[in-house]
């Protein structure tokens, strides 16, 4: 385990010290969710990922070949912008009006024919609620712990995917969509829970749970392990388009709406075997140079397999960041899951974190990659909780304005 510490925060460190450089990946300089997963998440999002699947030659045509009434649009198209080896093409001077503004509406940007520039884009991927369509690629690695029964550690991989995109319902409200899939690797083998246990047992947004028939919790008294996909949930927030504005610079947002969750694991122990559901709420600050909210979740479940624990969690994922550059931002996304199922010296999981992220190009489509850690300061007594989380994410963006069909 010890092993594992040393080769996780040896390649943050690594990773660290060669983003703010942005040459090194073929990129510019960098930028400021997870869950998030959430990559969160995540999130989103968390990821010193090398983006091998990623273009890294200009492919989108003009601006102004994009903005069309064509509603089908290529799902990851985006105008950030990325100066040519070549001459550079001027400006009009329209186009050069527009990228002094760092809250310009990216849609009349592209409508006028100009392409937004990276610290415009890295400014609405910064809003949780902003006219942009997202893919967060959130990777988790939970080390659980179970002091009462067990003084020994174990690894929980999860990938958790959250396609974000908005949808315009009338001239000033937007519906934010997020629909979430995880794929979950659990240090406990199926089949022989199968063969032990006698009840029921799982997991939920990232807690290891103990049957309702005892008290020890399958994942304390057995090995191996179990990969597979976990539940699936939705969120739906609706939220002004236009954010709050302050005096000296800055704006609120925020968002009311509903979450669900769906039974999809392909193993008991990687979900919760039940449809759930409860309302969710957003809000955010999003000044100059911190950026302070957090979206909550509750879930209750309504049907599913009897035999599996009643669910009755919420989930309060805050985020608190600090933009060194227009691209680059410190801080960090932590998830705080009350489950109140749990007796009260069970119920809380409360971890504070720190990390980096950065947005860059990768030919015209502009990414958004970082990594954290989290620590729980505040985790159940007797069943097993996360005490680090190692996070990494990835999220390629693009405005919203280009495609119709989300207007």
């Amino acid at each position: 385990m010890k092993r594992f510490y040393v080769i996780v925060l040896a390649s943050m460190f690594v990773f660290a010290m060669l983003a703010p450089m942005g040459s090194g990946f073929g990129a510019e300089q960098p930028g400021s969710h997870r869950i998030t997963e959430e990559k969160p998440g995540y999130t989103g999002t968390i990821a010193g990922f090398n983006e091998t699947g990623l273009f890294t030659k200009p492919w989108l045509p003009a601006a102004t070949d994009i903005w069309s009434d064509d509603p089908e649009q290529s799902w990851f198209l985006a105008e950030a912008e990325k100066e040519p080896e070549g001459e550079e093409k001027p400006l009009s001077p329209e186009c050069m009006e527009w990228r002094k503004d760092p809250d310009a509406d990216l849609g009349e940007v592209l409508r006028a024919g100009c392409e937004p520039t990276l610290a415009q884009m890295s400014r609405l991927m910064d809003n949780p609620l902003g006219n942009v369509a997202m893919w967060f690629n959130q990777f988790d690695a939970y080390v659980l712990n179970n002091q009462e029964f067990r003084d020994e550690e174990r690894v929980q991989w999860n990938y958790m995917g959250i396609l974000q995109f908005p949808k315009g319902i009338s001239e000033n409200w937007n519906i934010i969509n997020r629909i979430v899939y995880n794929v979950t690797s659990a240090p406990v083998d199926q089949r022989t829970v199968d063969n032990v246990f006698d009840g029921d047992y799982g997991n939920y947004e990232g807690q290891p749970l103990p049957p309702s028939n005892t008290d020890v919790a399958p994942i304390d008294l057995i090995g191996g392990r179990t990969t597979g996909l976990g539940d699936t949930f939705y969120v739906g927030l609706l939220s002004p388009k236009k954010g709050i504005k302050h005096e000296g610079g800055g704006s609120s947002v925020w968002g009311l709406g509903i979450d669900a969750a769906f039974p999809t694991a392909t193993d008991d122990v990687l979900g919760s075997g039940k449809w759930s559901a409860g309302p969710s709420a957003l809000y955010a600050y999003l000044g100059p140079k911190w950026k302070v909210g957090g979206l909550v979740q509750q879930y209750w479940d309504y049907a599913g397999d009897s035999d599996r624990s009643d669910v009755n969690l919420m989930n309060l994922q805050y985020f608190l960041y600090y933009s060194v550059s227009d691209v680059f931002s410190i801080g960090a996304m932590p998830n705080i899951i009350a489950n109140w199922e749990q007796d009260s010296d069970n119920t809380w999981t409360v971890p504070i974190g720190l990390g980096f992220n950065t947005t860059v190009n990768f030919g015209k489509v502009p990414v958004r990659f970082g990594a954290e850690v989290h620590y729980s300061v505040i985790r159940p007594d007797s069943i097993p909780a996360p005490v680090w989380d190692f996070r990494f994410f990835i999220i390629p963006a693009a405005p919203s304005a280009l495609f119709k069909w989300m207007d």
